[in-house]
């Protein structure tokens, strides 16, 4: 299954996963839900950015 992803891609997908981790830990943890809302912004950007590039690069 992971043979169709590059290793730079994999590794993109593992950041964004710690950063949800990292967000929910603000969150519940640490009570600081500001932190936790900018850093759970992160993923879907960082995602978004991924899904551009590799359509600019299959055109």
């Amino acid at each position: 299954m992971f043979q169709k992803f590059k290793k730079s891609e994999i590794l993109i997908l593992l950041l964004v996963v710690a950063l949800i981790f990292t967000s929910e830990y603000f969150y519940i943890v640490l009570k600081d839900p500001q932190r936790a809302i900018f850093i759970g912004l992160w993923p879907p950007t960082i995602l978004g950015f991924l899904i551009f590039l590799n359509l600019k690069l299959k055109k």
